[in-house]
């Protein structure tokens, strides 16, 4: 997992941005703004630091730049979560079989 991806997200304003992208698909630097009631310099800003980060894309497209998803990154986020909570749900799959194993040696030394 790269850093540079936690810390983009890391902004509230560019955790909206991407909330935006990821429903609204591709945008313009002015839709964004305009949607997330920014500026036009400060929605470049966080657009730059979120493709510097390699979780959006911008196409060029006459005078206008066009930002999108760049879904294969989240993919990758998701993976790097998901391999915390494999490694939760196997300490809680060990402490359920111990539980059991306590409460079946319980039973047994009750004469259940």
């Amino acid at each position: 997992m790269n850093t540079a991806t936690l810390s983009a997200l890391a902004e509230p304003n560019r955790m909206s941005i991407v909330e935006l992208l990821r429903d609204g698909g591709a945008l313009t630097l002015g839709e964004i703004a305009e949607r997330l009631q920014l500026r036009l310099p400060q929605s470049s800003k966080h657009l730059r630091v979120l493709a510097d980060a390699g979780l959006v894309d911008v196409e060029a497209v006459a005078n206008r730049r066009i930002f999108k998803i760049r879904k294969e990154r989240f993919a990758e986020l998701d993976r790097w979560v998901r391999s915390f909570q494999d490694t939760k749900e196997e300490q809680f799959s060990r402490l359920d079989a111990l539980l059991h194993q306590a409460q079946t040696q319980r039973d047994e030394s009750n004469g259940s």
